[in-house]
């Protein structure tokens, strides 16, 4: 089975999507990690993210990988884990811009294909329902209003979790700055020409604005368990 979460920034896929593969016991492929990685190999080698091509053959010769340690899911590129560095403001600004070049698409649309052909898969990305894969048999477009977003990543960037501390807090400056980088980048992310993002036609829509990432999880579970 394939389950495909499609979502905004900062909409909880990653955190939904991890909980349903424990739970449900299948492999998670975390898309987004894959765009990052390339952007980060695109900052550490200078690798201009205007100049398509050199771009694009950057993301067709690096390796990128998943593994696992005590504190969860690693992503290696090239050999090194680079989990924690894939998730800096600085990859946050230009990863749209990276994700945007159609050979970046095509080569890691690619990989995932694999992967979901190898067995069970959840996947979430900008682009999993409507492109990578579009015979899922579970889809969800999760959702939530720019400003819940927002807090959701200024909380986690400040080392906490308002997933389960509703009164968690962040800077108010980190969280105006966040919130501006995320509207820009939904516009980016869906009004570019290549795999833009918009819900697949018989995706399940849920808005997580105001739910909690279990009541989210069960909701998600419950549509697996319908399509099985």
């Amino acid at each position: 089975m394939i389950v495909a979460i499609d979502g905004p920034a900062g909409s909880g896929k990653s955190t939904v999507a991890h909980a349903i593969a424990e739970r449900c016991g299948i492999t998670y492929l975390d898309t987004g990690a894959m765009y990052r990685s390339v952007t980060l190999a695109c900052l550490q080698r200078g690798v201009d993210v205007a100049d398509a091509d050199a771009v694009a053959a950057l993301a067709q010769g690096v390796r990128i990988e998943f593994g696992s340690n005590e504190g969860g899911q690693t992503v290696l590129l090239d050999g090194v884990d680079v989990t924690s560095a894939i998730r800096t403001p600085e990859v946050d600004r230009t990863v749209s811009a990276v994700s945007a070049i159609p050979a970046v698409r095509a080569a890691m649309v690619s990989l995932q294909r694999a992967v979901g052909e190898a067995g069970d898969v959840v996947a979430e990305g900008r682009d999993i329902g409507t492109v990578v894969y579009p015979n899922a048999e579970v889809k969800v477009f999760l959702t939530a209003d720019a400003t819940a977003r927002a807090h959701r990543r200024a909380v986690q960037r400040a080392g906490k979790d308002a997933a389960t501390d509703a009164s968690a807090t962040a800077d108010a400056d980190a969280e105006r700055a966040i919130l501006a980088d995320l509207k820009r980048r939904d516009e980016l992310d869906s009004t570019r020409k290549e795999a833009p993002l918009r819900p697949a036609e018989d995706a399940h829509h849920i808005d997580s604005s105001q739910m909690g990432v279990e009541e989210v999880v069960a909701e998600v579970i419950r549509l697996i368990e319908e399509a099985r």
